[in-house]
Parts: structure tokens; C-alpha cells; sequence
């Protein structure tokens, strides 16, 4: 598996966007919303590393919790896996605990995401491989 992408909660995307543009980072995309979860995110970029913005859209989305208690942080490193269910399997076989099951992820071209928990590390996401087109 290799990085993917760092996760980064905020709590109003269109600020972290030109906050994170000052900086020289590059947006991939327009902001997406993602229903399943409850959040808005958007994809940035500079110089090979990408973050994801993720703000919650409203009170009972999946990281309003997380947000209320870390404020603006990064909180998960995302993998990219070309075998997303053996590498799940594995992980779980592990110590790591699925905190949903894995469902496709609409920011990402609906892709296959999983995010599990390790009590040493804390939250991971795991995305499946997409060749490209």
C-alpha cells in the first residue's frame, strides 16, 4: 500500500481552501459532498503530497465530533491498496477495528473506502486502486 493522502479536519472548507491556496497548494477538484459521511471535501495538492479537507455539513456528520475536540488537524493517513480486501483483512487480522464497513466514496471517482482504528496509531483509510484510464 502507498500514501494516497493525509486527511485534514476543518471546520469551514472554503476558508482552508484559501488558507491552504496562500500556501501553494492547488485544488484537484470543485469542494464534493459526500451524503454518506456528512461532510464537504476537497482534494489539494503541492508538490506530490495531497491533503483531503473534510468539514463536517452538519451537526450529525461522521467528523462534527472530532472536530469539536480537535479543531483543525490532521487526523488520518489514507493508503492506497491494490488489494482493498485482503489488505482489510489483514489489517483487522492485526489489531485494527473497522469503524464502518466500506462503502464507495464519492470524492473519490466512488472508489472503495474503509477507515479502521488502531489503539496505537489511531485512525487509518484504506482506498482501492483505480488504474488509470
Amino acid at each position: 500500500m502507498k500514501i494516497h493522502h493525509i486527511g485534514y479536519l476543518v471546520k469551514k472548507i472554503v476558508k482552508a481552501i484559501q488558507t491552504f491556496t496562500e500556501l501553494g497548494y492547488e485544488a484537484e477538484g470543485e469542494v464534493v459532498y459526500d451524503a454518506h459521511r456528512k461532510v464537504d471535501i476537497c482534494f489539494m495538492q503541492k508538490e506530490g503530497y495531497r491533503i483531503e479537507l473534510v468539514a463536517p455539513a452538519g451537526p450529525d456528520s461522521v467528523v462534527a465530533g472530532l472536530v469539536k475536540r480537535f479543531k483543525n488537524s490532521p487526523y488520518h493517513i489514507c493508503y492506497e491498496s491494490e488489494n482493498f480486501d485482503e489488505d482489510m483483512e489483514k489489517l483487522c487480522a492485526n489489531g485494527y477495528v473497522c469503524m464502518e464497513e466500506a462503502c464507495e466514496a464519492p470524492a473519490i471517482e466512488n472508489r472503495r473506502v474503509v477507515f479502521l482504528m488502531n489503539p496505537v496509531i489511531g485512525i487509518i483509510e484504506i482506498v482501492e486502486f483505480m488504474p488509470v484510464r
